[in-house]
Formats: structure tokens, sequence, C-alpha cells
């Protein structure tokens, strides 16, 4: 029941994304790894990816992307809280958490560039030819050249600075819900 409320909530915050002035415009900013971080930090990693998978299946069904941008959201949400989760559940306390967190968002900027050089983008490109969308990358800098260049400029540390965002929107959300996920499984 509390991972399909997360879930909700999560498939919720998908729609409530905006764009950011150093992103090419299909790229945006939400914030619905929030309730995956506090499902994998209160029941385990694998809540975490429960929601993830929850929340973008059911935005399949609204999707503009053919299901590139779910795919990629899937894998870079698990990305954060699969370490997220085992870093503060291993060292369950609050600077664990926060370790996890960090540690988190590092991997999921760093499997960005992995996901889209070899997964993400290529399935793109069905929708929109690669130059196209380095096109829209050289629009903010010029200087870019290839799409591993603009996966390194650009999408690593917009995925870092998601990931962080995130992850410090969760830790006091987080300290306030635990008392309540810690009564609800000692029953």
């Amino acid at each position: 029941t509390v991972t399909a409320m997360l879930s909700a909530v999560a498939y919720i915050l998908m729609f409530l994304d905006f764009s950011v002035p150093f992103m090419p415009s299909f790229i945006k900013m939400d914030l619905s790894e929030l309730p995956a971080l506090i499902g994998s930090f209160a029941m385990g990693p694998l809540c975490g990816v429960i929601i993830c998978l929850v929340k973008n299946v059911l935005h399949l069904f609204i999707t503009s992307t053919g299901g590139v941008g779910e795919l990629s959201n899937f894998i870079l949400s698990c990305c954060l809280v699969i370490p997220a989760g085992i870093i503060g559940r291993k060292i369950n306390t609050y600077k664990g958490a926060v370790i996890g967190c960090v540690v988190g968002s590092v991997v999921m900027a760093l499997l960005s560039i992995v996901s889209n050089y070899f997964l993400v983008y290529p399935i793109y490109e069905n929708i929109m030819p690669i130059e196209a969308i380095i096109n829209m990358y050289k629009e903010i800098n010029p200087n870019v050249n290839g799409l591993l260049e603009c996966l390194i400029v650009f999408n690593c540390p917009f995925t870092l600075i998601k990931g962080l965002v995130a992850s410090v929107l969760c830790m006091p959300l987080y300290k306030v819900l635990r008392p309540v996920f810690n009564s609800y499984y000692r029953k």
C-alpha cells in the first residue's frame, strides 16, 4: 500500500516538470525521484525500483517520447535509488542517508553518459535524427562536437544536479516520515 501511494505521488510529480535554461527543451527537470528515494530508505532499494517502474509505466500512456524518455527516467532513477537505499539502510543514520544520496547522485550522473550514449539516444534517433539532437545542444553551446561531448558537458552535470536536488528535499521529508514508517513496520 505504501509503495502504491509513493508511486502515485511520483507519477504526479512527473507532471510538475520544467525546462532549465542550460539544457535542450526536450530535457526537463522533475522531482519524481523524491518518493522513490523515501521508499528506498524506508522499505529497501527494491521498493524504490518498483516506484520508479510504476511511475514510468503509468507515464507511458501520455508520453510524447515514444517511451524513450520513460526508459531513460527509469534507468537513471534506479541508478539513484539503489545505491542510496543500500547505503542508507546499511549505515542506518542520517549521515548514512546523506552519503547514500550523494553516492546515488554521482552514480546516476556518470551512468547517464553510458546509458544515453549506448541505449537511449540510439533508440531516440528513431524519433529525431541525432544531428538534430546535437544541434539543440549546439544552440546552447556552439563549441560542443558530437553526442558524447554533449552528454559529458550537459547531461552529466544536469543529472547530478537533479539527483542532488531530490536528495536535499528527501532528507528533511524522510526525517519527518521515518517515525511513521518505523511504527508501521513494527506492527
